[in-house]
């Protein structure tokens, strides 16, 4: 959601001009993930565009405030504009799935890796990137001689949480970057080919 939110402007990069020694890996789940938040997206969208629906409404019924044609007209192009950009969103989402589901390596959900994340609780706060982390650690362990980083804005849950960088550390996954910036960077000071 980064990339689609426009967040992670070297994301998108990074999709569209991978380096050969990169290997894209990611949780199916997060493809799911992603979409859960766009519709999340939508619904304040929505809630918005009718909070703004009911100002350019009370606007354009004020006949008297030398205020309310200006704002009727910029709430308009507001609204327009808010429109636009959640349709950016949309499509930036789905073309960073698409160049994924082409270049990168996705992590099937099993159902080992469904109950290793049931049985051994890590992210108590929120099952989801509890689920998302069992998948990481799990692939990670079938490739344990291949160097590996981890790649997440996701700083809360991965980043600050001690048992999160043990369990990636266990696994040989022993750099973490918030942002794709950091990584391209860190990866051009680096010489040999990595999973991510």
């Amino acid at each position: 959601m980064s990339i689609a939110t426009g967040r992670e402007p070297q994301a998108s990069m990074l999709l569209t001009q991978t380096p050969a020694s990169v290997q894209l890996t990611i949780p199916s789940i997060c493809y799911m993930e992603s979409f859960s938040a766009l519709e999340d997206e939508v619904k304040r969208n929505n809630y918005f565009k009718q909070q703004l629906d009911n100002q350019i409404s009370e606007a354009n019924r004020d006949l008297t405030s030398q205020h309310a044609r200006s704002l009727f007209l910029n709430l308009g192009e507001s609204r327009i504009d808010y429109e636009r950009r959640l349709s950016d969103i949309n499509l930036r989402l789905r073309q960073a799935m698409e160049q994924l589901s082409q270049k990168g390596e996705m992590i099937v959900l099993t159902a080992n890796v469904i109950q290793e994340s049931l049985n051994n609780i890590i992210i108590a706060q929120d099952p989801t990137d509890n689920l998302i982390l069992h998948c990481i650690l799990s692939h990670a362990r079938l490739h344990p001689t291949a160097p590996k980083v981890f790649l997440s804005g996701n700083v809360r849950e991965f980043r600050k949480l001690p048992e999160v960088q043990d369990a990636l550390r266990e696994v040989g996954i022993t750099k973490y970057f918030s942002r794709t910036e950091d990584f391209l960077g860190w990866l051009q000071s680096q010489s040999t080919n990595f999973r991510f």
